[in-house]
Order: C-alpha cells, then structure tokens, then sequence
C-alpha cells in the first residue's frame, strides 16, 4: 500500500510539475528576465533620454539595444565577429531545465505531503475518497499559495520589501492557520469548531503581512 501511495503522489506531483513549468514559462518567464535585467544593469530606466533621445525605448531588451563599443572589443587571434551566442543559449536552456526539475520537485513534494495526509487520516478512521482527494489538493492550494498570496503576493527580484525574516514567518503561520482552519471546517462536528476555523482563517490577514516602514 505504502509503495502504490508513493507512486501515486510521485506521477501526480511530475504532472502538476511539469503543468506549473508550463504556466511559468507563459505567465512569469518574460517578466523575471526583464527584472532581473534591471536589476543586474543591462537595462536602464529612461536610457533613450539619458543617451539624449536617441530613440530607444526604455524597456528594450539587451537583444535589441544597440551594441556599444564594449560588446565589439576583440582580442587578437579571434574571429572578428565572434559574440557570445552559443553561451548565450546554453543558459538559457540550463535555466529552463532547472526551472523544470525545480518544479518537479516541489510538486512531487506537496504530493509525498498530501499522501501522508490520507495515510494519518486513515490512522483516525477517515476514509479519503477521489473525491475527497480532488479537496484535500485544493485545500493544500489554497493554504500553500492562495492564502499567502493575498496578503503577500510574490515579488520580482530587486524589488524593496519588508524584512525577509518577518515575511517568513507571517508565510509560514499563514500557511499553518490557513491548513489548520480547513480541516476544522472539514470535519469539526460543532458551532466551536466553526468558529475557531473562522478566526484562524482570518487571523493572518486581520495582523496583515510585513510592511517597509516607507
């Protein structure tokens, strides 16, 4: 039993993976390489301006500013046009496929995390249907990303931001209440049980997530 629960949540976890890598690569790819641009210095805000105007937006990408001088400096020995393409590729292809493993990791992860669940509930006498399955994964995406999210959206990088201490810890008690409130929903029996679910569903956006000061 325990090894088909595992290859249960290892097949679930890569498709989930492979899904959200998907997503990623459609919704967010584009939008952290820009940032990281910025952040790194090959792009500048207002650049066409401070180039006097010369016309180039200041959101273009490195492939589609003019090179400088620097981009064109040769050594002796090398071929006069020689430019870094193939490197250029390289990278990227390792960091799409680290992106992928990455993805596969977490979601297989979450799966190892969610059988572990069924295998407790099963120890209390809780029988976990597929359809029951099916909820108990959209209560672990609701815990693990929704709920964060609303009070602490991800950030792009170089962004200014509060203490990353602070936001880990309001993540992780997030995270917890979040899961804890669920369950109590799920199979608390009582107006108590309801309510207490309540309050800890609510409990970490009334304290509100960590703010900079200015």
């Amino acid at each position: 039993m325990i090894q088909r629960m595992l290859a249960s949540a290892l097949f679930a976890g890569c498709a989930a993976g492979l899904l959200a890598a998907l997503l990623h690569f459609a919704f967010v790819q584009n939008v952290l390489l820009l940032a990281e641009g910025y952040e790194s210095g090959a792009l500048v805000h207002f650049q066409g301006a401070q180039a006097g105007g010369g016309g180039h937006d200041d959101a273009a990408t490195p492939e589609e500013r003019p090179a400088s001088a620097e981009d064109h400096t040769h050594t002796a020995g090398t071929p006069e046009h020689e430019h870094p393409a193939a490197e250029a590729g390289e990278s990227h292809v390792k960091r799409n496929a680290l992106t992928v493993l990455f993805m596969l990791l977490v979601y297989v992860s979450y799966g190892l995390m969610l059988v572990a669940g069924f295998a407790l509930a099963a120890n209390f006498g809780i029988q976990v249907t597929t359809r029951d399955g099916i909820l108990w994964g959209i209560a672990g995406f609701v815990a693990f990303q929704l709920a964060p999210a609303m009070g602490l959206a991800p950030e792009l990088p170089g962004t200014v931001a509060a203490d990353l201490g602070e936001r880990q810890v309001w993540w992780w008690t997030t995270v917890i209440a979040t899961g804890a409130g669920l369950a109590l929903l799920a199979y608390g029996r009582n107006f108590l049980t309801a309510a207490i679910a309540g309050a800890l569903l609510a409990l970490p956006h009334v304290i509100g997530a960590p703010e900079i000061d200015a």
